[in-house]
């Protein structure tokens, strides 16, 4: 174990968590002594996860679980109300890429499924674990977006849509609960070395990006009781920056 445990007790979502930004997030969260229930559709991924946070002297359940299936989302939100009767914190990570396309050129099929991960997916984890969330003395909810929400890069539309309401959700949702002591952000990782960004970016050295072991501390700075920020967009590409949604 760190010596740094402030989050010693507190319980903590990790999505997306069998690989990339979730999986060394999940397990800076347990070194610093959280239990993470961790979710994704990788069982092997999340095996894997497991291993290593025992090995860290930490504690984690794992969830497997498709995030596009909102009736399994409010299973889960019952059975940690079960178990724990409160969540200390949600880290949003799980995302799609999409296609990259002209706008006009984008099927159905992938417009809907992008939507359903980057954005549905949150709003059904939002509803079924807000009432967890409260039961917390600080409640924190990290969304991770993407600076594509503002630069609406060509081809990059469906990607820079999803994330621009992602966004917008999370800014609302904030100001919802500015009187509260759950607080909700938004993270931009910057490039970071994830298989979404290699298929992003094929040509790009992965070398020369960070690792997201480099980062995930950084994320979970983000669901510590101490960070007190509310309707913020953490721009870790640009040093961390703190500006409004």
């Amino acid at each position: 174990m760190t010596e740094q445990q402030d989050l010693a007790g507190r319980v903590i979502v990790v999505t997306g968590a069998s690989r990339g930004i979730g999986y060394f997030s999940a397990i800076e969260a347990a070194k610093r002594g959280a239990h993470v229930i961790a979710i994704a559709r990788t069982v092997g991924g999340l095996e894997d996860l497991d291993d290593e946070i025992q090995a860290a002297g930490g504690s984690a359940t794992l969830v497997p679980l498709d995030l596009m299936d909102g009736d399994a989302i409010d299973r889960m939100g019952r059975a940690i109300f079960d178990r724990w009767g409160k969540l200390d914190g949600l880290l949003a990570n799980a995302g799609m890429l999409g296609t990259i396309s002209p706008v006009s050129h984008l099927s159905p099929k992938d417009v809907d499924k992008a939507f359903n991960l980057n954005v549905i997916a949150n709003f059904r984890l939002v509803r079924s674990l807000e009432p967890l969330l409260k039961q917390s003395d600080a409640g924190r909810v990290v969304f991770v977006s993407s600076s594509s929400a503002y630069s609406c890069k060509p081809y990059w539309g469906l990607y820079a849509a999803t994330k621009a309401a992602l966004n917008a959700m999370a800014k609302s949702y904030a100001g919802e609960n500015a009187n509260t002591p759950l607080n909700i952000n938004v993270v931009n990782p910057g490039p970071t070395r994830t298989q979404m960004r290699a298929k992003a970016v094929p040509g790009e050295d992965p070398e020369t990006i960070p690792h997201p072991r480099e980062i995930a501390p950084k994320f979970i700075d983000l669901i510590s009781p101490d960070f007190a920020e509310n309707g913020q967009f953490v721009d870790l590409k640009d040093n961390g920056k703190v500006s409004p949604l």
